[in-house]
């Protein structure tokens, strides 16, 4: 069975505004589906794809709908410098990935935290600081939503549903950047690298990533030849294939072998606060199951309410989904 390109959302009319054509996206990246899944004509992506605006409860979202922005988000953008007051929020959706770096005085620099469709970037703008001493640059390019900071604090200041979540999210968030300052202070190259490269996969459709050892050794805070060296044992391994920036992960479980605890901290932690990110897929699924002859773009149109995890979500998640599309 292919992998399925989109999800299933209950919108309202205004919704249909977000969708974006895929024809009309200028080198758009492979995302939203997998390398042996045959593309639709048009791809519905709305702000349902990002994990935390996915599950908000129905009221909320659609007063947050009006002001959020479909944006491109291309490789080497810079969302904000440091220091630089905070005026909106991103939520990436898959495929999109933004790096949190911190920049010292010499240029040199390290990176503190990745964010994809599991969350957002600009919490300082919900926290109370309004600026950050980091810097955000899209890692992998993509697509995400752009809300005002006016339109987020109106929400957040009404102290439900999208507050308790954001909070969930920064408490996950602060998790992966202690445990990165722990992986960089006490664990060799190689180990941070396996952290790394199952970090961004967990955020990515495919197995394949677009980066040099240069901008990794710029994201990992070390030299290049421990890069090099580290990404070389791996594929002597069979682990992975490094060629012209591109690197494919050929034996996931391997790396998972290999990789320091530090990854399974931080994921277990996503995992108990944030929105399980299965049940989209498996609502379209259920969904595409029972009408059989319904194609997969008239199925994402049709606004039923697929079934949304949160941290309080019921065990059998299929149940749950199937439940809700009846």
């Amino acid at each position: 069975m292919t992998a399925e390109c989109c999800y299933v959302r209950q919108r309202t009319e205004r919704a249909a505004e977000f969708d974006v054509e895929f024809a009309h996206i200028h080198a758009w990246p492979r995302f939203l589906y997998s390398r042996d899944t045959t593309l639709v004509p048009s791809i519905k992506i709305t702000p349902a794809h990002n994990r935390l605006l996915a599950a908000l409860p129905g009221d909320v979202y659609d007063r947050l709908l009006p002001d959020l922005e479909p944006v491109l988000m291309p490789l080497g953008k810079v969302i904000y410098e440091p220091g630089a007051e905070l005026e909106q929020v991103y939520f990436p959706v898959p495929g999109c990935i933004v790096s949190m770096l911190y920049v010292m005085m010499d240029g040199a620099s390290a990176e503190i935290a990745v964010v994809g469709d599991e969350g957002m970037v600009g919490i300082a703008l919900f926290m109370g600081g309004g600026t950050t001493p980091s810097r955000a640059l899209v890692q992998s390019s993509g697509q995400a939503f752009l809300l005002k900071g006016n339109a987020l604090k109106r929400e957040f200041d009404r102290h439900g549903k999208l507050q308790a979540l954001l909070l969930r999210y920064t408490q996950a968030l602060i998790t992966q950047m202690s445990q990165t300052a722990v992986c960089n202070r006490h664990h060799a190259v190689e180990k941070q690298l396996c952290r790394w490269l199952l970090l961004s996969l967990d955020r990515l459709p495919t197995n394949e990533l677009t980066m040099t050892q240069e901008l990794i050794a710029n994201m990992l805070g070390v030299r290049r030849e421990g890069v090099t060296e580290a990404a070389g044992k791996l594929q002597d391994l069979g682990l992975i294939h490094y060629s012209r920036g591109r690197i494919t992960v050929l034996d996931r479980p391997g790396l998972e072998g290999r990789v320091c605890e530090c990854y399974a901290v931080v994921k277990k932690e996503y995992d108990r606060l944030l929105p399980d990110k299965t049940t989209k897929a498996s609502a379209l699924e259920l969904l595409m199951h029972d009408h059989p002859g319904r194609s997969k773009t008239a199925a994402s149109n049709t606004g039923i309410h697929a079934a949304r995890v949160s941290a309080m979500a019921a065990p059998d998640l299929n149940q749950t989904a199937k439940a809700t599309l009846k």
